[in-house]
């Protein structure tokens, strides 16, 4: 482009890995798309290795990202974004939303970057309305079993699916809700999705005025990590098997690997399946998926993995855990046809434990349905993965939104230096 303006865009991204890498690839396709963008990334001390999460974004690869890593919000190097840096706005996860108000300190925008799907925003909203504007108690669906209207959905939900964090309190308030209020205090809301996936969801909220517009797991329970052993040998399918060692995710601890798999795993499971099967620690999921061995992908279906599996093609079998997992797997089954169920209402409380076990003949059933060949699912996923490219060629979707936020909404009229 022509002209050497520029403007700053502080991103202040959540610490969790799939957030943060999420954040990283939305400010890599900002900066691809305007050259006289350029991006701070201000990370929050993860408890992984963050120098290896983000190699391929380093500074020495890209001059007009850069990283700060700080250990608290509370420790932002305010000195770096004076009078002349040319500050457009802050970019913030939606945990960070106590950001607003430095924004307003600074007198510039604030946008959120929602690293989950429309779908799920518009859930949020819808129960955040309920809430604060027709003044009733959403805490009555919690272990309801209604089938509920919800407008960012097509079909009615079924109330069991409902994330429970929705319903988790804290001094008698509903955090989530109270964060979701804040949302609408935004100058915009980026949404980490694309038109031809969620086109319902995109429309119920375009049209809502009230909202700013602009557009693999652990197992913490060996019982239940025989009864996948148990499936996979028994389905007659090759696989590869991503099983980790759980964090603590009451202290927000990332998952880690096993010193030796045979401790959890049934007596000679690795002997007997070393050459139709492989188990492993961390897996680099984006590069499994986009090989095409892979007929399948057993997903917890967050939304980076949802993305994932429909960029490369890949039909799921859900077994979301927590969050919004639940609601991305009825939108993936019931709504857009892309995969088949294996435990849709199994739920993982806020300490990562569950009673639930699923049984090895839920899971056998559930892979079986998944390798079907020339299923309806493979057909939908398959459209649906040209769809996704489609939306970042030129004029497609997903670049159209991304050229007119930088157009609308950030401010490029700084002198050149």
């Amino acid at each position: 482009m022509s002209g050497k303006t520029k403007a700053e865009l502080v991103f202040i991204p959540s610490p969790g890995r799939g957030h943060l890498l999420a954040t990283v690839q939305m400010a890599k396709l900002l900066i691809d798309r305007d050259e006289r963008l350029s991006i701070t990334v201000l990370v929050i001390k993860p408890s992984y290795d963050l120098n290896s999460s983000l190699n391929s974004y380093s500074p020495e690869s890209n001059s007009r990202i850069r990283f700060i890593e700080i250990t608290t919000v509370n420790s932002l190097p305010m000195s770096d974004f004076g009078p002349n840096c040319g500050l457009a706005g802050f970019v913030i996860d939606m945990s960070c939303i106590a950001m607003i108000d430095v924004a307003n300190e600074f007198e510039v925008p604030t946008y959120m970057f929602f690293t989950s799907g429309a779908s799920t925003l518009g859930l949020m909203f819808h129960f955040q309305g309920l809430r604060d504007y027709q003044n009733q108690d959403v805490a009555v669906y919690e272990n309801s079993s209604e089938e509920l209207s919800i407008p960012s959905y097509k079909l009615p939900v079924p109330a069991k699916l409902l994330p429970a964090l929705m319903f988790h309190k804290e001094d008698g308030s509903m955090m989530l809700l109270d964060y979701t209020k804040r949302f609408r205090e935004t100058k915009g809301i980026v949404v980490n999705t694309f038109m031809e996936l969620e086109s319902h969801a995109m429309k119920s909220l375009s049209e809502d005025d009230n909202i700013p517009q602009f557009t693999r797991g652990c197992f913490d329970d060996k019982n239940q990590v025989n009864e996948i052993a148990v499936a996979l040998e028994h389905s007659g399918h090759r696989f590869i098997w991503s099983l980790r060692k759980p964090g603590n995710e009451h202290k927000f601890q990332t998952p880690g690997e096993y010193d030796n798999l045979e401790e959890v795993l049934p007596e000679g499971f690795l002997e007997r399946n070393a050459g139709i099967g492989k188990v492993i620690g961390w897996a680099p999921q984006i590069a499994i998926l986009s090989h095409h061995a892979v007929g399948g992908f057993v997903s917890h279906c967050g939304w980076n993995s949802t993305l994932e599996s429909m960029w490369c093609g890949v039909p799921m079998a859900v077994w979301p855990m927590l969050a919004e997992q639940q609601m991305n797997a009825f939108q993936l089954v019931k709504d857009l046809g892309v995969a088949v169920e294996i435990k849709m209402d199994y739920q993982r409380n806020m300490m990562g434990g569950s009673n639930m076990i699923v049984k090895a003949e839920e899971i056998e059933n559930g892979i079986r349905r998944l390798m079907q060949p020339q299923s309806e699912i493979r057909v939908n996923v398959e459209a649906m993965k040209l769809k996704s490219r489609m939306a970042l060629v030129e004029n497609g979707s997903s670049l159209d939104f991304v050229g007119r936020f930088i157009q609308n909404n950030i401010s490029l009229d700084i002198q050149a230096e």
